[in-house]
C-alpha cells in the first residue's frame, strides 16, 4: 500500500502543531528498507522502469500505462515488471512514492523559500505553487491513486502536507487555528479541484498559482500589510 512505511512517531493520528514546532523529518514513504538495499543492477533495472512508465504517462496518461507496455518501453521482460512492483497500481504508487520523497526533501530542507530559511508567509506561497507545478505535471498520475472521500485525510501524505502548512500558519498567526486553516488551504491545492479547473473549465495553471497566491495572503492578512488588494 501507498505509504505504508511512514513513520508514526512523525505522524500521531491527530497532529496539532505547537507554537515553534520544528519541522519534520524526511518520511520513509515505501516499505522500509526497499530501495537502499537493492543490489546494483535491481536498483537500475528500478530506476529504469520508473523512467519508461513517467514517460509513458507523460505521453499517454495514466490510464494507457499497462505493465507490458512499461516493459516494452524499458526493453526487458514482463515478468521483470511484475517482480519489481507486483501490479499496476504498485507501479503508479511507486512513481508517486519516488516523486513525493522529492519534493518532501524540497520543503523540508531544501533552499528557501520552499525549504527553511524564509519567512512563514513565503513559505506557505512557495509550498502551493509547488504542489500545484507538481499536480499538473503528473494530474493523471495522481488522479489514479486519488482516494475516496472517507479516507483522504488519513493518507499519510495528506497529514504530512496538512502538518506542514499548519505549522507555517501557526508561525505566521499565532491566535489563528492553523489546524482548521490548513484544512482549507489543502483543498485549494486537491487534485481533483486542480483537475477540475484545468481540464474540464480549461483555466489555465497561471490563474490557479495567482489565486494561490492572493489566498495566502488574504488568510494571513499580507495584502493589508503591504497595500495590495
Amino acid at each position: 500500500m501507498l505509504y505504508a512505511g511512514v513513520m508514526s512517531a512523525v505522524l500521531p493520528p491527530c497532529p496539532e502543531p505547537e507554537e515553534g514546532a520544528a519541522e519534520p523529518e524526511l518520511l520513509q514513504l515505501g516499505p522500509a528498507g526497499d530501495e537502499p538495499c537493492l543490489r546494483a543492477d535491481a536498483a537500475r533495472n528500478r530506476a529504469r522502469l520508473l523512467d519508461a512508465a513517467a514517460r509513458l504517462i507523460a505521453e499517454h496518461g495514466a490510464a494507457g500505462v499497462t505493465m507490458e507496455a512499461v516493459a516494452s518501453a524499458a526493453n526487458v521482460g514482463k515478468g521483470t515488471v511484475f517482480r519489481r512492483f507486483g501490479d499496476r497500481t504498485g507501479l503508479l504508487n511507486a512513481l508517486l512514492d519516488h516523486s513525493e520523497k522529492q519534493f518532501q526533501a524540497a520543503f523540508l530542507s531544501g533552499p528557501a523559500p520552499l525549504g527553511p530559511g524564509a519567512p512563514p508567509v513565503e513559505r506557505l506561497r512557495a509550498f502551493g505553487l509547488a504542489l500545484l507545478a507538481r499536480s499538473v505535471d503528473q494530474l493523471d498520475l495522481q488522479l489514479a491513486a486519488e482516494p475516496g472521500p472517507d479516507r483522504r485525510h488519513s493518507v499519510p501524505v495528506r497529514r504530512v502536507h496538512h502538518h506542514h502548512l499548519a505549522m507555517l500558519l501557526e508561525q505566521a498567526l499565532p491566535d489563528a487555528d492553523g489546524e482548521l486553516l490548513a484544512h482549507t488551504l489543502m483543498g485549494y491545492l486537491n487534485p481533483v479541484l486542480v483537475h477540475h479547473l484545468t481540464r474540464q473549465c480549461g483555466m489555465p495553471p497561471e490563474r490557479l498559482e495567482a489565486g494561490w497566491s492572493d489566498l495566502v495572503d488574504r488568510v494571513t492578512g499580507e495584502h493589508r500589510r503591504t497595500g495590495a488588494g
